[in-house]
C-alpha cells in the first residue's frame, strides 16, 4: 500500500470514528439521559456519577476511561488505544455540546428504542473502524488470557452490576428500560459490525463434488474451493468443497446440494468477517 493510500485510509477511518461518536452522543443526550435511562460500561458509570454529583458527564467519560486506556496501551497496542482515545474525546466533546439541548421525546419507550438504536449505530461504527468507547472491554480483553471467562461474559457481568446500580439511583423501572436500551444497542452493534448480509461458510462432502461446484458457480455466482481429505473410518479419499455465501443464499445452496446429491454431508457455520476474493461482504477496517 502506498503512503498516499495509507493516509487516505486513515483519514476515512477517523472520519467514521468521529461520525460514530456524534451518533453515540445523540443517542445518549437527546434520548436516553433526559429520561434517566443509562448505558452500560464506563458511560453508564459516568452517567450515574454525573447525576449524583451534578458535575459534567463529559469530564467523567474521559477521567474514568484514562486508566483503561493506559492499560490498553501497555497490553493491547497503540493503534487501538489511539483510535479509542480519539473516539472517547470526541464523544465527550459532543456530549458537552448536546447537553443543553432538551430531549426529543418524553415517551420513555420511544426514548429507549430510538436511543438504543442510535447509540448502537454509533458504537458499532466505532468498533467497526478500530476503536472503542468502553474501557471495560480493554480490561476484559486483557484478563481474558488469565481467567476462564470470555470477553463477552466479563463485559456482561460488569454491565449487570452497572444496570443494577441504576435501579438504586433512578428507580427499578428506569433500570429495566436501561436493560432494554442496552439490549437494543447490543443487537444494533452486531448488525453494524457483521452487516445485514451476514456471511456463512459451507463445507460439503459429496461424491458429486464437481457437479455441485458447477451448480453453485452457475446459480449463486459463488466461488468454490476443493480440499482433499479422507474418511476417518473408511480411509477413502474424499473431495471437500468449501464456499462462502450470504445468509439469504443458504436456502438456495441447500436446494442446489439436495438436487445434486441427497446424501451429501453439509455443515454451515457463521463467518465473522470476509476479506479478499469476490465476496460482496465488506471487510472490517
Amino acid at each position: 500500500m502506498t503512503k498516499k493510500n495509507q493516509i487516505r485510509r486513515e483519514v476515512i477511518r477517523y472520519f467514521f470514528l468521529l461520525i460514530g461518536s456524534i451518533l453515540a452522543a445523540v443517542g445518549l443526550e437527546i434520548f436516553l439521559i433526559p429520561n434517566n435511562i443509562i448505558d452500560g460500561g464506563i458511560v453508564g458509570i459516568s452517567i450515574i456519577s454525573s447525576y449524583l454529583t451534578k458535575l459534567p458527564l463529559s469530564a467523567f467519560i474521559i477521567v474514568f476511561n484514562l486508566p483503561f486506556l493506559f492499560l490498553g496501551y501497555k497490553q493491547i497496542g497503540k493503534t487501538f488505544v489511539f483510535s479509542s482515545m480519539f473516539s472517547i474525546v470526541s464523544l465527550s466533546f459532543w456530549v458537552y455540546i448536546f447537553h443543553p439541548i432538551p430531549g426529543l421525546t418524553n415517551d420513555i419507550l420511544l426514548a429507549t428504542v430510538f436511543g438504543g438504536i442510535i447509540l448502537g449505530v454509533g458504537v458499532g461504527m466505532i468498533i467497526r473502524y478500530g476503536g472503542s468507547l468502553d474501557g471495560t472491554e480493554m480490561v476484559a480483553i486483557i484478563f481474558n488470557k488469565r481467567t476462564a471467562f470470555s470477553v463477552g461474559e466479563m463485559v456482561m457481568f460488569f454491565n449487570i452490576f452497572i444496570l443494577s446500580s441504576a435501579g438504586l439511583v433512578f428507580g427499578w423501572d428506569r433500570a429495566m428500560y436501561s436493560l432494554i436500551a442496552y439490549f437494543i444497542a447490543f443487537k444494533v452493534i452486531d448488525i453494524m459490525i457483521e452487516g445485514l448480509d451476514e456471511a456463512k461458510a459451507a463445507i460439503i462432502i459429496s461424491e458429486k463434488g464437481e457437479e455441485i461446484a458447477q451448480a453453485i458457480k452457475a446459480r449463486l455466482g459463488r466461488g468454490v474451493t476443493f480440499l482433499e481429505g479422507h474418511g476417518g473410518f473408511s480411509k477413502n479419499q474424499k473431495t471437500i468443497l468449501y464456499s462462502v455465501v450470504t445468509r439469504l443464499e443458504v436456502a438456495k445452496l441447500k436446494s442446489i446440494i439436495s438436487d445434486k446429491d441427497e446424501r451429501a454431508f453439509v455443515t454451515i457455520n457463521d463467518v465473522s468477517d470476509v476479506m479478499g476474493g469476490k465476496h460482496r461482504k465488506r471487510a472490517i477496517h
